[in-house]
């Protein structure tokens, strides 16, 4: 009788070590992966801040080539109006990487219009204002490429250990999905045309 009252004992730790085993892996493989939810998220509002700043550059640099090139105006407006949808793109939550990415693709080939021209405004190019505005667009340009590269990163990360086992388990149950990367665009390999 005293053998079975162990037996049932030992049976019963056993059983309390297995739970609190499954239990220490649940809790650590739903943080990991909320983490890495958490660190993604971060790297995107990293990009979304550089794509703002760039923005912001934006006006300040149309305003410097409007007094040197009044009749430039179809670019100038151009350059606009693919900044105020790319604006509000930003103020969006539920814009994709792919959308956003898009939308850079056609403001960039504005804004090269806009480079352009300073080659046929000589007196432009001498402007230290100009100057100055285009080494700012061209440091946010790295900005935003070091953010997408750490925003990627981090969404292979989250993504990979959504994927590995055990957690493809909890991260199926739960209904976590893997994120979207921020891809060039196919075009992206070949040099933009600029056409005035």
């Amino acid at each position: 009788m005293r053998m079975s009252r162990i037996g049932t004992g030992a049976v019963a730790v056993v059983v309390l070590v297995f739970i609190a085993v499954v239990l220490g892996w649940f809790v650590l493989a739903y943080n990991s992966i909320v983490s890495g939810q958490k660190t993604v998220d971060a790297a995107w509002a990293d990009v979304e801040a550089q794509l703002q700043r760039r923005l912001d550059l934006i006006p300040n640099l149309v305003e410097t080539v409007k007094g040197y090139a009044v009749h430039e105006k179809e670019t100038l407006i151009a350059v606009t109006k693919a900044r105020a949808k790319m604006k509000q793109m930003l103020k969006g939550k539920d814009v994709s990487p792919k959308e956003l990415m898009q939308a850079k693709v056609a403001l960039d080939g504005d804004v090269s219009k806009l480079f352009a021209l300073m080659e046929r405004y000589p007196e432009l190019k001498a402007s230290q204002n100009f100057l100055a505005l285009q080494d700012q667009l061209e440091g946010t340009e790295n900005r935003i490429a070091v953010a997408r590269q750490r925003y990627n990163y981090a969404v292979r990360q989250y993504n990979r250990s959504l994927v590995v086992f055990p957690n493809i388990i909890l991260a199926k149950a739960l209904g976590f999905r893997p994120r979207e990367f921020f891809e060039a665009e196919k075009k992206a390999d070949k040099p933009r045309e600029v056409k005035f």
